[in-house]
C-alpha cells in the first residue's frame, strides 16, 4: 500500500520508546540539529532503569556485601555478623534507580532538545503518528519499543501470583522458599541474590544445563558456585502444572526428562524464561511491518523495515538483547533514519563500512558471582561453525592482586587464529570479569592483537594485568625457536 508523503513535516524523526535505544536515538538527532519528538507511554529510561540492569545490579552489590561477611575469617577477621531487613534492601534499590533517573529524565533530554511525549502512540502511516488526539507528521520513524518477559501459558498459572523481572522489584517480604523458572543470565542472577539473602531457592532449567550458551566448562563452574550456597539445582525438568493445596500451599510440578513428575513447594515463583519482542498495539499490524519467526521486527543491515523509512533498533529487532547493543544500533538507525536518501548513492562498500550495524565484535556478561564477560566466539561456537582456533588460557590463581584480595579463582580464555595473535572471542570467568574484558574489546574493535596487550605497561599489582600475562603465555608458545637457537650460538660466540 502506497502512503501519501506530507508536503511539510512536524519532525525530522520521531523515536517510539524512551529506553536505551530509544534515548540515544533521540540525543544523537538532538546534536546533528534534527528536529526529534521522542514518545514514552511508560517511564523513560526503559526496562534497564527501571527493572532490568540497574535494580538488578543494586541487589546484587547487597547479597555481595552479604557473601563477603560470610567469608569474613579468609580476611583475617574472626567473625562477622550482619542484620538486615529485606525491605530495607528493596528500598535500596529503588534509591538507586531514583538517583540515576535524572540521566534519563524527560527535564534533562528536553534541555537537550528533544521534544519529550508522553502516551500510547499509534503509527497511521510511514510519514504519520498519533498521540492522543493529535497527529504529527515526520520523514522518519525509529521503532525502539524494546521487549517484556516471556510468560508461557503454564497450566495453573493463572490461579497463582507470580514475579517477572518487572514485578520481582515490588517484593518487600523475603520468601522462605522460592522457584525460578529458568537458568539463563536473569534467572541465574536472581537466583543467587535470592539465596544469598537467606530464601531456599529452586533453579529450574529444562536444557541438561544451566546458562547453555556459555562454555561447558563455565557452566558447570557456576552450578557448582550456587549448590555451594545452598541452592536446589534441577536441570532436565520442565515446569508442568502449578496448584494449590487445601492448605494454601503452593505447588510446581515438575516433569523430568524420564516423563517422571516431582512436586516443588514454594511461597514466590519467578519466571525467567526469555522476553519477547513489543511489536503489538502501536500500528504495525495496520502498515504490514515484516515481522520475523523470533517475533521481532524484520531489519535489513541497516536497521530499515520494509518501509524506507521507519526503521527499528534495541530489543524489538535484536538479536542481541543488550543494553549495550542497544546504544549501538541506536546510532546507526538514527544515521540512516536522518540522511536517507540521500546516503543512497554512495558506494555500497562505504555504506556497508560506515552505515551498516556491525556485530563483529559483540561483548556481553552475566552478573553472578563470578561473572562471566564474554566477547566474540566463545569455543563451543567456534566448534559448531568448524572455525579453526587456537586457545590460551590464563588461571587468576596465578596473579598477585586477586591473590591480595582473595579473589584467586576463575581463568581467561582467548581464541586466536592459527599462528596468528588475532582475537577470535574471549571468555573470563571472575568476579572482575565484566571490567577485565574491555581491554580485549578495544583491542578486537580496533583490529589489534596480543602482541598489542603484551606491549603495554598494566599498573602493578591491579587484575588487569591478567590480561598482559595470558598474551605473554601466547608468546612463549610462539617463540621463535631457530632464532632463539641462533642468538645462543651468537652469545656463546661473545664469550669466547
Amino acid at each position: 500500500m502506497k502512503y501519501k508523503k506530507p508536503k511539510k513535516f512536524d519532525f525530522n524523526i520521531i523515536v517510539i520508546g524512551a529506553g536505551s535505544a530509544g534515548l540515544v536515538c533521540s540525543y544523537l538527532s538532538a546534536v546533528l540539529k534534527a528536529k526529534v519528538a521522542l514518545i514514552e507511554k511508560h517511564k523513560m529510561g526503559g526496562d534497564c532503569l527501571n527493572t532490568g540492569c540497574v535494580p538488578s545490579k543494586a541487589l546484587i552489590r547487597s547479597a555481595k556485601m552479604l557473601s563477603y561477611a560470610k567469608k569474613a575469617k579468609d580476611y583475617g577477621f574472626q567473625s562477622s555478623h550482619i542484620d538486615f531487613d529485606f525491605k530495607d534492601i528493596m528500598e535500596r534499590v529503588q534509591k538507586i534507580i531514583q538517583k540515576i533517573e535524572p540521566h534519563d529524565s524527560v527535564d534533562r533530554y528536553t534541555k537537550l532538545g528533544v521534544d519529550c511525549l508522553s502516551g500510547e502512540a499509534e503509527i497511521l502511516s510511514p510519514y504519520k503518528v498519533k498521540l492522543k488526539d493529535k497527529i504529527y507528521t515526520t520523514r522518519s520513524i525509529v521503532i525502539a519499543t524494546g521487549a517484556r518477559p516471556r510468560v508461557p501459558p503454564f497450566k495453573g498459572l493463572d490461579k497463582i501470583s507470580y514475579l517477572t523481572s518487572d514485578n520481582v522489584w515490588k517484593l518487600r517480604t523475603l520468601p522462605k522458599k522460592m522457584v525460578i523458572l529458568g537458568a539463563g543470565p536473569i534467572g541465574c542472577e536472581l537466583a543467587q541474590c535470592f539465596q544469598r539473602f537467606g530464601s531456599q531457592v529452586t533453579l529450574v532449567e529444562k536444557a541438561p544445563r544451566i546458562l547453555f550458551r556459555e562454555d561447558i566448562e563455565i557452566s558447570e563452574i557456576i552450578h557448582k558456585k550456587l549448590q555451594s550456597e545452598g541452592m536446589n539445582i534441577l536441570t532436565a525438568h520442565e515446569a508442568n502444572e502449578f496448584y494449590i493445596k487445601e492448605n494454601r500451599e503452593k505447588i510446581l510440578k515438575l516433569k523430568k526428562e524420564d516423563e517422571s513428575i516431582i512436586e516443588v513447594a514454594f511461597d514466590e515463583v519467578l519466571i525467567a524464561l526469555g522476553r519477547q519482542a513489543n511489536i503489538e498495539g502501536f500500528g504495525l499490524e495496520n502498515l504490514k511491518v515484516k515481522i520475523t519467526s523470533r517475533g521481532t521486527i524484520e531489519s535489513d543491515m541497516f536497521l530499515a523495515t520494509n518501509y524506507s523509512n521507519i526503521f527499528v533498533c534495541g530489543d524489538v529487532v535484536g538479536p542481541y538483547q543488550f543494553t549495550h547493543m542497544a546504544a549501538h544500533q541506536a546510532y546507526y538507525a538514527c544515521i540512516n533514519a536522518l540522511f536517507r536518501p540521500y546516503t543512497n548513492w554512495l558506494p555500497s562498500f562505504v555504506k556497508k563500512k560506515h552505515l551498516a550495524v556491525n556485530y563483529d565484535v559483540v561483548p556481553w556478561a552475566t552478573y553472578t558471582d563470578p561473572e562471566i564477560a564474554t566477547v566474540g566466539l566463545t569455543e563451543t561456537a567456534a566448534k559448531a561453525q568448524k572455525i579453526k582456533y587456537e586457545l590460551t588460557t590464563y588461571p587468576m590463581d596465578d596473579l598477585d592482586r586477586a591473590i591480595t584480595d582473595d579473589e584467586d579463582h576463575g581463568f581467561i580464555k582467548v581464541l586466536t587464529v592459527p599462528d596468528s595473535d588475532k582475537i577470535l572471542g574471549v571468555t573470563i570467568i571472575h568476579s572482575r570479569g565484566s571490567d577485565l574484558i574491555s581491554e580485549f574489546i578495544l583491542a578486537m574493535t580496533n583490529g589489534l592483537g596480543l602482541n598489542a596487550i603484551l606491549k603495554s605497561i598494566h599498573i602493578y599489582p591491579t587484575f588487569p594485568e591478567a590480561n598482559k600475562y595470558l598474551a605473554g603465555r601466547w608468546k612463549q608458545a610462539h617463540k621463535p625457536e631457530k632464532l632463539l637457537k641462533w642468538l645462543q650460538k651468537f652469545h656463546n660466540w661473545r664469550r669466547s
